[in-house]
């Protein structure tokens, strides 16, 4: 027993001077790790709503502005999910991101309409882009396509989110 106490201190300690020397890059894999509960949020809330609090829409297109979502590819069912499942991934996002990872503690104020726009902006590219992607792979992948479709919207949200949390969003001051 000692001596697996002893191996975890030394993990411990490894990571620990290892985060040291990579600042930015413990950070990035923080990041990344942290966005799970996002993740997850936006998994459940996408399932969750396309099978029961949206499913009655599944049978209509759905057409605005740029958002085209057509039944075979999950009509204003598929629209109302992803853009749910969006939003409530992006709320707690910003509470992880902000507090373990970044430990910000700029003013909110100024935090929170730049936050808004950059997830405005990754998110109109989120809720156009999952029709076309399960357009797409829907012949290789069947029914898991909004499945591949939102992976790749979370690919995109990291790509956008993760620089501009680090260097603008949550900026100390």
């Amino acid at each position: 027993m000692p001596n697996e106490t002893v191996t975890k201190t030394n993990l411990v300690q490894r990571i620990k001077f290892w985060k040291k020397d990579h600042p930015d890059l413990y950070e990035f894999i923080l990041f990344n790790i942290m966005c799970n509960v996002a993740t997850i949020t936006n998994f459940l809330v996408l399932w969750v709503s396309s099978a029961f609090l949206f499913k009655g829409l599944s049978e209509k297109n759905f057409e605005w502005f740029i958002f085209t979502y057509a039944v075979e590819n999950g009509g204003l069912n598929g629209f109302l999910s992803f853009l749910l499942a969006y939003t409530s991934a992006q709320i707690v996002n910003f509470i992880v991101q902000r507090k373990v990872v970044f430990g910000a503690k700029n003013n909110l104020s100024a935090a929170i309409p730049v936050y808004v726009l950059t997830v405005t902006v990754a998110g109109i590219i989120s809720v156009w882009l999952p029709p076309h992607v399960i357009h797409l792979i829907q012949p290789y992948t069947g029914r898991s396509a909004p499945t591949f479709a939102n992976m790749v919207n979370i690919f995109i949200q990291v790509v956008i989110n993760y620089p501009m949390m680090k260097f603008v969003i949550m900026k100390k001051n």
